[in-house]
C-alpha cells in the first residue's frame, strides 16, 4: 500500500507546503526516515543523490520548530559541504515551511558576511551552513548554538572528501551534547562510520548495509576515444544533436575552463562552474543553464552534489572520475526522483581499470559505443590540457615581469622624490605589503582547496 504524507501526522501547514511544491507520494528514503526523525531519534541514513533525502530531514526539523518558540535563538543547524547544497537546502526550508513562522538563513563563503551576520544576530530558527564560513561567524560571536535542538550533517562523505572533518569537530565542540542528530551520506566510508559512532546515540540505521549505486533510471554508455580527440568528439555529439543539453564533468578546474572555451569557440553555448569562480558567477551560470540559455554546463566534482536540476537528460564524464563514489554522485544529477537519464563517459585506453570499478558498482558491463563517421585517427592541432610545467613557467614569467616593473617604479620615485601611493614607505614598504598580501592570498588559496563551500 502506497503511503502519503498525511500518514506521518505532519502539521497542516507543512502539508500545504508539500502540496505547493507538487510533491505527491513520499520517496522510499522519506518513508523510512520520517517516522524515526519525527519521533526524535538520531538517524544514520545512506541515501543516493536525487532520492528525496533533503525533505526527509527538513520536514522533521520544521515539524519540531513550527511553533516558533525559540525566542530568537537558533534551534536547528544543517551542515553541508558546498555553497550550492546550502542554498538548495535553504530553498527546501523556505518552500516547505512557507506557511509556518520558521525563520532560516544560509551561511556560506563567496559572498559578503554582513547580511549573514545581521541575520544570525537577529535570531533565526534554522541555520544552513558550510563549515568554514560558520566557524568565521562563531569566532566573531555572531553565531551561537547554546539552545540547539537538532543537528543535521548532509552529504557527510563529501565533507570528509573536502577536508572538513577538523572543522566539523570544532563546530561539534560548540554544540549542546543533548540534541537530536541526523547524518545523511551517499556513501559510508570508515571515517564516516567512526564519526557517526561518536556523534549519534542509538541511531535508526537506514539503508546502511546497501551498497551505493547509481539511480536505477540511468542508462550508461562508454565512448572509447584517444585523449587528443575527447574535445572534438564532445563537440561532434552536440553538433549532431546526439546530446541536446548536458552537465559535463572534468577532472580539474583548469580543464573545465579550457573545455568551456573550446565549446564556446565551436558555437556551443556553455559556461563553467567550479571552486575558483565567485559565488555570483556560479549562481549566474547555473541559473542560465536552468533557463535553457546554455546547452552545456562544464563542472568539476564541486557540482556533483547540491545542484538540483530538473529533467536533465544527459550527464557526460569528459574525464573518468578517480573514485567510483564520484561517478555515482555525478550521474545522480540525472534520473532524479525516479525519472530517467543518460550517463556517457569518454574513456581513454588508460581508463579501463577505473571503468571496470564503475561496472562492478553498476552491476553489469557498460556498453561501448562509437560515433559513426567520426575520424578516430585525426590529429588535431593543440591540446586541451596545457602541461603543468608550462603553466607554472607562465606564472613565474608573469610574476618576474611584475617584480621588474615594481623595481623600476621604485627607482623612478626615489630619483624624483615622488612618495609612494601607500603612504611614503617606498620600495621597502611596498615589498612588505606585497609579502603580506602574498601570504594572505596563499591562505585563501588553501581555504579554497580545502573546500569551495567555505
Amino acid at each position: 500500500m502506497q503511503m502519503s504524507f498525511k500518514d506521518f501526522s505532519l502539521d497542516p501547514a507543512l502539508l500545504r507546503g508539500i502540496s505547493d511544491l507538487g510533491f505527491t507520494d513520499p520517496t522510499p528514503i522519506q518513508v523510512a526516515a520520517l517516522p524515526e526523525a519525527l519521533a526524535g531519534r538520531d538517524v544514520l541514513a545512506a541515501a543516493m543523490t536525487g532520492s528525496g533525502k533533503t525533505a526527509a530531514f527538513v520536514l522533521p526539523v520544521l515539524q519540531r520548530l513550527k511553533s516558533h518558540g525559540g525566542g530568537g535563538v537558533t534551534r536547528a543547524l544543517v551542515l553541508t559541504p558546498t555553497r550550492e547544497l546550502a542554498a538548495q537546502v535553504r530553498e527546501h526550508v523556505v518552500m516547505l515551511g512557507r506557511h509556518t513562522n520558521v525563520r532560516s538563513a544560509a551561511v556560506f563563503g563567496g559572498v559578503k558576511q554582513g547580511p549573514q551576520e545581521r541575520a544570525l544576530r537577529s535570531g533565526v530558527d534554522v541555520v544552513i551552513a558550510t563549515p568554514g564560513r560558520l566557524l568565521d561567524h562563531i569566532g566573531q560571536g555572531s553565531a551561537r548554538f547554546d539552545r540547539l535542538e537538532i543537528l543535521v550533517l548532509d552529504e557527510a562523505d563529501r565533507m570528509l572528501d573536502m577536508g572538513f572533518l577538523p572543522d566539523i569537530r570544532r563546530i561539534l565542540a560548540k554544540l549542546p551534547v543533548k540534541r537530536q542528530t541526523m547524518m545523511f551520506s551517499a556513501t559510508l566510508p570508515q571515517p564516516i562510520v567512526q564519526l557517526s559512532r561518536a556523534m549519534l546515540t542509538n541511531p535508526a540505521r537506514i539503508n546502511v548495509e546497501r551498497q551505493a549505486a547509481p539511480a536505477t533510471g540511468v542508462t550508461h554508455a562508454v565512448l572509447p576515444v584517444p585523449e587528443r580527440l575527447k574535445a572534438s568528439l564532445l563537440v561532434e555529439l552536440f553538433r549532431r544533436d546526439e546530446v541536446r543539453t548536458a552537465l559535463v564533468f572534468t577532472r580539474t578546474k583548469h580543464r573545465a575552463n579550457r573545455l568551456a572555451l573550446h565549446l564556446g569557440k565551436a558555437g556551443i553555448a556553455c559556461d563553467r562552474i567550479h571552486g575558483n569562480r565567485s559565488q555570483p558567477q556560479r549562481e549566474a551560470a547555473l541559473s542560465a543553464f536552468k533557463r535553457g540559455q546554455l546547452r552545456v554546463l562544464v563542472a568539476t566534482d564541486l557540482a556533483s552534489r547540491g545542484i538540483d536540476l530538473v529533467d536533465l537528460p544527459h550527464v557526460i564524464n569528459f574525464d573518468v572520475p578517480a573514485q567510483v563514489d564520484d561517478y555515482i554522485h555525478r550521474v545522480g544529477r540525472t534520473a532524479r526522483a525516479e525519472a530517467t537519464g543518460n550517463a556517457m563517459t569518454l574513456a581513454t585506453p588508460g581508463d579501463e581499470q577505473a571503468i571496470a570499478a564503475i561496472e562492478h558498482v553498476v552491476g553489469r558491463r557498460i556498453p561501448r559505443r562509437t560515433l559513426e563517421g567520426f575520424n578516430y585517427a585525426d590529429m588535431p592541432a593543440g591540446n586541451l590540457e596545457v602541461p603543468i610545467a608550462e603553466r607554472i613557467a607562465a606564472i613565474r614569467a608573469q610574476k618576474a615581469g611584475e617584480r621588474t616593473r615594481a623595481r623600476a617604479n621604485a627607482e623612478r620615485r626615489s630619483r624624483t622624490g615622488t612618495p609612494s601611493r601607500n603612504g611614503g614607505g617606498g620600495a621597502g614598504s611596498r615589498a612588505a605589503a606585497g609579502a603580506g598580501y602574498g601570504a594572505g592570498a596563499h591562505r585563501r588559496s588553501s581555504n579554497q582547496r580545502r573546500g569551495s563551500g567555505r
